[in-house]
């Protein structure tokens, strides 16, 4: 079995001492000191991610409550640099932060993230996380043009999540959780963050898990990309986390260019297609179009869930449209539901990869979330989740999202079997995602 592309998945946590001070320049997006302890407990300097999100709020110049149009931001655009060479250069130090959502003491909030089994609800986190790499990719960026009373000409938009992996701790809801990370890989106008995440008990930090998140600079106005500053690493250690962000960007090109929409599956997978149809029919009859299911399985068309979301103004991001994390929260929920009504048990999560952010959602649409069981082997679930935005005039659809989950179940699940030549195409996308989470291919 090939190596775990993750099981180093928290060495680049050495960034993070048992007390860290972090001073942003004043030209920089904003200028906070944030002291992460080694305690539990919140110190004086320390944010919570509600400040956090109220400080890029303050930082943009938003307007502050619901307004289907917003104030034109284009005149910040003369503060945007022409070329990266007029920006210095940035360390992963510099964009290095801790934040916490701080459950210990606040009932209400315990509220908001309490799952039914008393456990933290993953999907929270990711709302969490995905704010939290905005405020990372803002901190990253220092531009000479920008005084520290303007506000940002920056827009900063999640392009997609590579990978998210969770270790088997189980978060509880009534202790602080705390969210560090930096930038990882820049390229012109787009940034790597990686996000980790910890939870105080037992008298130490335990590790919950860990995120990379795909971000791109736009312009003020966000109809044009706006360069950043590039990333310089200051030691070995971090040449390596560098490297690995190019070898991540190398990947996701990669897979891009074997697409199933633009080539045909390879050998290997032809044959797990074929193979698969030979058991689903009788070899000894001529006419190859009866179909009969094999025992304990399941026809793929028949295993889907869907749930219908109007995107309300509370949904809304910085930029006036429906919240990625918001997606990503209901695509997880939605994608347990699936697995947790596919394997008759409550599945551990453990990846979940390839998120990916086509188009962006306007407030006031109807989306459309459907979970598809595309992949089984042995007591593992791969789901996909697609979330469709429905024109209630005309009712056609666009999909603008995808996901991707890995689960684990305690027993071997139903075996799926694709019955279309669509079903098997989903088949093998699942396929391939669940082979390189876990190591395989």
């Amino acid at each position: 079995m090939a190596s775990h592309p993750f099981k180093s998945m928290f060495r680049n946590m050495g960034l993070l001492k048992k007390y860290v001070r972090i001073n942003a320049s004043a030209s920089t997006f904003c200028s906070d000191s944030i002291n992460v302890q080694i305690s539990g407990q919140i110190s004086a300097e320390e944010l919570t991610i509600a400040e956090v999100q109220e400080r890029l709020i303050n930082c943009m110049g938003i307007d502050r409550g619901y307004k289907p149009l917003q104030s034109s931001r284009s005149h910040l655009l003369s503060l945007l640099p022409t070329s990266q060479a007029d920006l210095p250069p940035r360390k992963m130090s510099d964009s290095f932060a801790s934040v916490i959502i701080p459950l210990k003491d606040d009932v209400l909030l315990q509220e908001k993230y309490v799952a039914s089994e008393g456990y933290v609800r993953l999907g929270r986190l990711l709302e969490d996380m995905d704010i939290f790499a905005v405020w990372i990719a803002q901190k990253h960026i220092q531009n000479p043009k920008q005084k520290p009373e303007d506000n940002t000409p920056y827009v900063i938009v999640t392009v997609l999540v590579d990978q998210i992996s969770f270790t088997s701790y189980k978060a509880q809801h009534d202790a602080n959780i705390r969210l560090s990370g930096h930038v990882s890989w820049v390229g012109s106008s787009s940034m790597e963050i990686v996000v980790w995440l910890e939870q105080f008990a037992h008298g130490h930090w335990e590790k919950m898990t860990r995120a990379l998140f795909l971000m791109a600079a736009r312009n003020s106005t966000n109809d044009s990309p706006a360069l950043v500053n590039s990333l310089v690493p200051e030691n070995e250690k971090e040449k390596e986390i560098l490297m690995g962000g190019e070898s991540r960007k190398k990947r996701r090109i990669q897979f891009q260019q074997q697409s199933l929409l633009k080539v045909v599956p390879n050998t290997e997978e032809q044959k797990v297609i074929h193979n698969t149809f030979l058991q689903t029919v009788d070899v000894r009859d001529p006419t190859i179009h009866k179909r009969v299911l094999p025992p304990n399985s399941m026809w793929m068309d028949e295993v889907s869930y869907s749930s219908i979301i109007f995107g309300q103004p509370e949904h809304r991001n910085l930029h006036n449209k429906i919240f990625g994390g918001f997606l990503m929260r209901n695509a997880l929920e939605l994608s347990l539901l699936a697995g947790n009504l596919y394997s008759k048990y409550h599945p551990e999560l453990l990846h979940i990869s390839d998120i990916s952010f086509r188009k962006p959602v306007n407030v006031g649409s109807f989306i459309n979330m459907h979970a598809h069981v595309v992949y089984t082997e042995q007591n593992f679930i791969q789901i996909t989740v697609f979330a469709d935005v429905i024109d209630p005039v005309s009712s056609q659809t666009v999909t603008t999202n995808s996901f991707q989950f890995t689960y684990k179940t305690p027993a071997d699940v139903v075996r799926i079997i694709p019955r279309s030549y669509s079903d098997a195409m989903l088949y093998i996308d699942g396929r391939r995602n669940f082979q390189h989470v876990m190591g395989l291919g």
